[in-house]
């Protein structure tokens, strides 16, 4: 027998649900319920297997976000030459050194910061490493309006396993260094101190990967940048010439046999003052927008141009 019954209301605060499914059967038959339990997981796994969960906040849990991603290959992120493999090779070494950490009652634990304009890969990069190393993603916003410090201390001592930890839009929490109004929020989001206690304090949880993004790293303070909060600063800048030449072969290697339309390419862009102006991300629109057409993204590199000084790319 089967019993569905639905609640009127979903408390989002609790979690309760608001959907009940009772499975009812004899109790020589009771073994059904473990196959049904067995093919459920199974089906499942599958499901996530080869991927990426995401997780976001609710409450004062974690829950998954979406459908898993498909894990994104980790060479589709174009960063400049060896920062990536950089910061691979250090989470690497982290993580084959666990026991070495708890031998020595040291807190196993490794941050990131990843700063640079909007567009250059930051959030993509993550996403890529993850997939590498076969690891999840749970993602909090540190500007998201009603974020409390104790919220943010409470979500990161209950980090899911094998999961990288990704706080982004770490400066506004440097904006907020006065204390809580009366309602508890301080400006929009949790506090300078807050986010320190939470990166160091003594409920942090054993082990944990933190990376934290910004878009104005002048805002951040020296107390962040010290081990055990944050152990690799890493700028991620507007596109260099090696990053174009690689971002053009992804899209036009199969087309552009002899090099000859990246050469044509770069030759644009330097005339145009774009080596260094422009993000990955306004460069992939372009090449996107001409698909398997390399005459078509030169011709239209000077709207990279116009769109870098009016904030937005017109390709239409």
């Amino acid at each position: 027998m089967v019993n569905r019954q639905r609640e009127k209301a979903f408390d989002m605060a609790s979690g309760t649900p608001f959907e009940t499914i009772t499975l009812t059967t004899l109790y020589a038959h009771r073994n059904i319920f473990e196959q049904i339990f067995t093919e459920a997981h199974q089906l499942a796994q599958q499901m996530q297997e080869g991927k990426t969960v995401i997780y976001n906040s609710m409450g004062p849990d974690w829950k998954t976000f979406g459908q898993p991603k498909r894990k994104r290959p980790l060479d589709s992120v174009v960063l400049e030459r060896g920062v990536k493999e950089r910061i691979t090779e250090d989470l690497q070494a982290f993580l084959a050194a666990r026991t070495w950490y708890l031998d020595r009652g040291i807190p196993y634990r490794r941050g990131y910061l990843l700063y640079g304009p909007p567009g250059t890969g930051k959030s993509s990069f993550i996403q890529a490493l993850a997939g590498h190393l076969d690891f999840n993603i749970a993602i909090l916003n540190v500007s998201e309006r009603g974020l409390t410090d104790d919220r943010l201390n409470h979500l990161l001592t209950k980090v899911p396993p094998r999961t990288i930890v990704l706080l982004e839009d770490a400066d506004a929490a440097f904006v907020n260094r006065r204390k809580p109004d009366e309602d508890g929020y301080a400006g929009a989001t949790v506090t300078f101190s807050g986010l320190l206690n939470a990166l160091d304090g003594v409920a942090s949880a054993e082990e944990r990967i933190i990376f934290l993004t910004t878009n104005h790293v002048e805002r951040l303070d020296e107390a962040l940048v010290r081990p055990g909060r944050v152990d690799m600063t890493v700028r991620l800048g507007e596109a260099t010439e090696w990053q174009i030449e690689q971002l053009w072969d992804r899209f036009y290697a199969g087309v552009d046999s002899d090099g000859d339309g990246r050469r044509r390419f770069i030759k644009r862009v330097q005339e145009l003052g774009l080596v260094n102006a422009i993000s990955t991300a306004a460069l992939q629109g372009l090449f996107l927008f001409n698909k398997g057409d390399m005459d078509g993204a030169i011709s239209m590199a000077e709207r990279l141009a116009t769109s870098h000084e009016h904030g937005h790319v017109d390709l239409q």
